[in-house]
């Protein structure tokens, strides 16, 4: 019997659109206030999307509402193939795939795994100013235990920011101090444990 060769690309291609076969994670730039339009869009169309939420408070004249708003406003994430991305750029609202030279760059898994993380928690965060530079810590315990981020003290309080590097844009998180501990310190404990363990012994003959 012949394969079926239809089915088998069939399959293969839906086993890249429920991520079986994982492609990067992109950043799309999109138009502003289209970015929900967009993300619903390509799920529709068998692609992982992400757009990062968080919940703010918006002033009318006559009442203060609280509203879901992107964490990134005018961007969100999709996983694709990049030598097939024409029917990305063919997407409604979608401006462009944001890379170096024309070349789509993909986003750091851990960056954005942090992000949908911080998300999935429904802990309490809102956009930051990018921060590259400082301390950087593990958080030990809790709903967002392992995630690695820059401490910052802001009004009296701790938070944790998480940035994706690429889009040059970050997020906070206010965290108690006493459930972190120091990426450096940690680091430097396993090489003290590894000398300990690789220690030579002398041998007498």
């Amino acid at each position: 019997m012949r394969p079926n060769l239809k089915s088998e690309c069939d399959t293969e291609k839906a086993a890249r659109q429920d991520g079986v076969i994982g492609y990067p994670w992109f950043a799309l730039q999109v138009r502003t206030r289209h970015e929900s339009g967009v993300a619903n869009y390509l799920l529709g169309q068998g692609y992982e999307s992400f757009l990062p939420l968080y919940k703010c408070r918006k002033r009318w004249s006559d009442r203060v509402k609280e509203v879901q708003t992107p964490l990134f406003p005018g961007y969100l994430f999709c996983r694709f193939d990049p030598q097939d991305r024409l029917p990305i750029m063919k997407t409604p609202g979608v401006m462009q795939i944001v890379g170096v030279n024309r070349v789509p760059a993909p986003v750091d898994e851990v960056e954005i795994g942090a992000i949908q993380t911080l998300v999935a928690s429904g802990i309490p965060n809102q956009p930051w100013p990018f921060l590259q530079v400082g301390e950087r810590v593990r958080i030990e315990s809790g709903s967002l235990s392992g995630l690695e981020g820059i401490l910052m003290d802001f009004k009296g309080t701790q938070r944790l920011v998480l940035s994706i590097t690429l889009l040059q844009r970050s997020v906070s998180v206010e965290i108690d101090s006493a459930f972190v501990s120091s990426t450096a310190s940690s680091q430097r404990s396993r090489l003290e444990k590894t000398l300990a363990v690789c220690r030579p012994v002398q041998i007498v003959v």
